[in-house]
C-alpha cells in the first residue's frame, strides 16, 4: 500500500487529509511539527509527503532539505500563496505546491498525479501471478502471454498503479480513453470483465459501491 507522511500543525486540517487520503486507499501516518516529522522518516519509508511550511520546530522548507536526498516527492500544502513561496518551494525541490483553502478531490488528484509520475520509471508491474513489461508491453499470466488489446492494456496498468487505490469511474474513462467521461460507465465495466476475466483477478479487482473499481492485492 502507498503510503503517506502528512506535516500539518492544525489538527483539524491534518485529521480531514488522514480521513479523506485513507478513505482512497493510502496508508497514512501524522506529523504535528517538523521535528517529529524528522523522527518519523528516519524510522519510516515513505511514498509521499504532504508538508505544510509553517511549523512549530523545523519549518517545511527546511525538512524538504532533510527530505531530498531520501528521494521521496513532497507536495507543499501551505497558507502562503504568493508567487515568491511558490517559485522558492518548487526550485527547492517539491514536486507540487497546493494553497490553502483547497479542495479534496483536486488534492487527491494532484497526489494521484505525482505518485504516477514519480513511479513512471517502473518498467515491471506485478500483481500475483500476473506481471506486465512496459518497454515491451507485455503480459503474462503464470508466465504464459496473454493478448490484450490496447484499452484492456492501458486498464491494467492504471490498475496496477494503483493497487489498493478506488477508483472512480470517470477518471478510469478519462484516463484510459482520453476523452471526457458521459456517464456511460457501460464501457468501463465490460473492459473490467474481460481482463478480470482473461487475467484471473475476479477477485481482487473489486467494484467499490457508488465509486468504481480497485485493484486489491494484499502486502
Amino acid at each position: 500500500m502507498i503510503s503517506i507522511l502528512i506535516v500539518e500543525d492544525e489538527a483539524p486540517i491534518r485529521e480531514l487529509l488522514r480521513i479523506s487520503l485513507k478513505e482512497a486507499g493510502y496508508e497514512c501516518t501524522c506529523a504535528a511539527d517538523g521535528d517529529e516529522a524528522a523522527d518519523i522518516l528516519i524510522r519510516k519509508r515513505f511514498d509521499l509527503v504532504l508538508l505544510d511550511i509553517m511549523l512549530p520546530g523545523a519549518n517545511g522548507y527546511e525538512l524538504l532539505e532533510f527530505v531530498r536526498p531520501m528521494e521521496i516527492p513532497v507536495i507543499f500544502l501551505t497558507a502562503k500563496g504568493e508567487v515568491a513561496d511558490k517559485v522558492k518551494g518548487l526550485r527547492m525541490g517539491a514536486e507540487d505546491y497546493i494553497t490553502k483553502p483547497f479542495e479534496l478531490a483536486e488534492l487527491l488528484a494532484r497526489v494521484e498525479t505525482v505518485l504516477r509520475r514519480y513511479h513512471k520509471a517502473e518498467e515491471i508491474l506485478t500483481c500475483g501471478t500476473v506481471k506486465v513489461d512496459l518497454r515491451s508491453h507485455r503480459v503474462m499470466r503464470n508466465s504464459e502471454p496473454v493478448s490484450l488489446t490496447a484499452k484492456e492494456y492501458e486498464l491494467l496498468v492504471l490498475f496496477l498503479r494503483n493497487k489498493n487505490i478506488a477508483l472512480y469511474r470517470d477518471r478510469i474513462y478519462e484516463e484510459v480513453w482520453q476523452e471526457e467521461y458521459t456517464g456511460n460507465s457501460r464501457t468501463v465495466d465490460l473492459h473490467v470483465q474481460r481482463i478480470r476475466k482473461k487475467l484471473g483477478l475476479e477477485e481482487q479487482i473489486t467494484a467499490v459501491y457508488k465509486i468504481g473499481y480497485r485493484l486489491e492485492e494484499k502486502e
